[in-house]
């Protein structure tokens, strides 16, 4: 697995290494190109990951551009999630990347570190990104260069069942200061009271939640190109599976690893037999209607130390320009209008998370209602809890989602002790990070 990752990136690597090459022969790249609006009609194109939703939003999005920019014409392209890396590869290989492309956060510092997005302070007279928080938008930063625009955040938070907590005669405790000694007490009584019917929860597996419990135990995941965390952080984090599953939060190990291959819809949660889940705010609304019931509720993720500034608002998505642009000020007005233009922001909502920019997530939270309305407020709610962004994952990490759930895997079933599963997992990852600095 490891050896076929690294071919993979060093494919990638020559790939925009190569997009690199090809903007200073066959065309020009931005750095030489003035960012001024150009003269006539104007084509650029704007390419993203999504499915049918989020396809309907964008391409009305853009034709609202259009009509305000009847001389800029935007060609859209998709893909899903894993044809669009490989497409976007394969584009910046040939020097024909997307003016305008989704970006995400684990792929920012490999293509921002390569000089393959245009640093948006060159376009600033085009795009304006004072309307989010300045810690947000510093997590669209690689070496010191805003090579990306966040679009959208995440919050992680507990979806609440309240069906099932009423159907057991559970309440939750003061939620504004609960620790996961709470929390887990609370999942316990759901499993033990509904005699395994029900389950309270499964253990967060990927590389946000993971940044969670490192800042909450006093730790870093990263610093610069380093990985930072104690192994006995990483080790009580790749082991929360495993002792979940042991005290009966989970129902069992192979319950945990099926949930964690599951689709919304097939989970314990989407199926509504799991009480509380440690996720993204905005999947209140899915996973209700999945459920079949709007008895949800949203509230703070357990904390080590109750009130401590932990939590932080991770871009969920980004916008980003090529630094081969021929056209890089019309890029900055179209980014700049999927942002912060109302028109725009109310017909994208939140497909793609909350609004990165706190005037459109203001109006929409007071157009919304049920639990739409309660993801877009959570970020009030938890705000005395936000600390300082964290920079954004190293090049050579990209795969760090599936490395947590590979080795809670091996520790959940035994293959690998929590302390040996985090001191390898730390060695892969930072070799990793080695071969592609």
């Amino acid at each position: 697995m490891k050896r076929m990752w690294k071919k993979y990136m060093a494919a990638l690597m020559a790939a925009v290494t190569l997009s690199v090459t090809a903007a200073c022969g066959s065309s020009v790249g931005a750095s030489d190109v003035p960012v001024v609006p150009s003269d006539g009609d104007v084509t650029i194109r704007l390419n993203w990951w999504g499915g049918d939703a989020r396809i309907k939003a964008t391409e009305e999005a853009v034709k609202g551009f259009e009509k305000e920019h009847p001389n800029i014409h935007v060609e859209t392209e998709y893909s899903d999630w894993t044809g669009y890396w490989d497409k976007l590869a394969v584009q910046s290989a040939g020097g024909n990347a997307p003016d305008v492309m989704q970006m995400d956060e684990l792929y920012l510092a490999f293509y921002g570190s390569m000089g393959s997005l245009l640093d948006l302070d060159k376009a600033s007279k085009y795009l304006d990104l004072s309307g989010m928080d300045a810690a947000t938008r510093a997590m669209g930063k690689v070496e010191g260069k805003q090579v990306a625009a966040p679009a959208t955040t995440a919050q992680y938070g507990v979806i609440v069942n309240n069906d099932i907590l009423d159907e057991l005669g559970i309440t939750l405790p003061d939620t504004s200061r609960w620790t996961w000694d709470d929390f887990e007490r609370v999942a316990e009584q759901v499993t033990e009271r509904s005699g395994g019917k029900y389950i309270g929860s499964i253990a967060p597996n990927n590389g946000y939640g993971l940044q969670l419990w490192a800042r909450q135990h006093g730790d870093a995941l990263f610093k610069g190109n380093a990985i930072a965390i104690k192994p006995e952080n990483l080790a009580s984090f790749l082991n929360l599976p495993a002792r979940w599953a042991k005290n009966g939060i989970e129902g069992s190990a192979e319950r945990w690893s099926e949930n964690t291959a599951a689709a919304l819809n097939d989970s314990d949660f989407g199926k509504g037999t799991q009480a509380m889940m440690i996720t993204q705010a905005t999947m209140i609304t899915p996973y209700a209607q999945a459920a079949g019931t709007d008895n949800m509720s949203l509230v703070p993720m357990p904390q080590t130390e109750p009130g401590a500034k932990t939590m932080y608002f991770k871009p969920g998505m980004y916008w980003a320009i090529s630094s081969g642009s021929q056209h890089p000020a019309e890029a900055a007005m179209l980014v700049d209008y999927l942002i912060n233009d109302k028109n725009a922001g109310t017909i994208l909502g939140t497909e793609r998370g909350i609004p990165a920019n706190n005037d459109i997530r203001t109006m929409l939270a007071g157009q919304a209602t049920g639990t739409d309305r309660k993801a877009l407020d959570f970020v009030d709610e938890i705000r005395s809890t936000v600390g300082k962004a964290p920079a954004v994952t190293p090049n050579g990490a990209s795969e760090l989602d599936k490395t947590i759930v590979r080795y809670q895997q091996d520790v959940v079933f035994g293959k690998r002790k929590p302390l040996d599963a985090a001191k390898a997992m730390i060695a892969e990852l930072q070799e990793s990070i080695d071969f592609n600095s």
